[in-house]
């Protein structure tokens, strides 16, 4: 999913069963913006394969943030979460 954002657009929710999946649901959600109007894309750096992803495209950190829980942190399985919907909505 993309969707118009303050600049630009948000790329996210991103899931892929394989990282060459999410390499063709990237590409084709970045398609057709036009010109240079901003793309952004909330990835959690503890997984490996969508930090790669971004890397290969030459994309580079605007910010950073820290998920913090109330008690035990949930398990979570990061492998076909290649972008959430937001940090503020997960």
């Amino acid at each position: 999913m993309r969707r118009a954002c303050r600049q630009g657009f948000k790329i996210g929710p991103l899931l892929a069963e394989t990282p060459a999946g999410a390499e063709r649901l990237f590409t084709a959600l970045r398609s057709d913006v036009a010109g240079e109007e901003p793309v952004f894309l909330d990835i959690s750096a503890c997984h490996p394969a969508a930090v790669a992803l971004v890397e290969r495209h030459g994309w580079q950190p605007v910010f950073e943030t820290a998920r913090m829980y109330a008690g035990p942190a949930p398990t979570l399985d990061l492998t076909r979460i290649y972008g959430v919907t937001s940090f503020e909505l997960g």
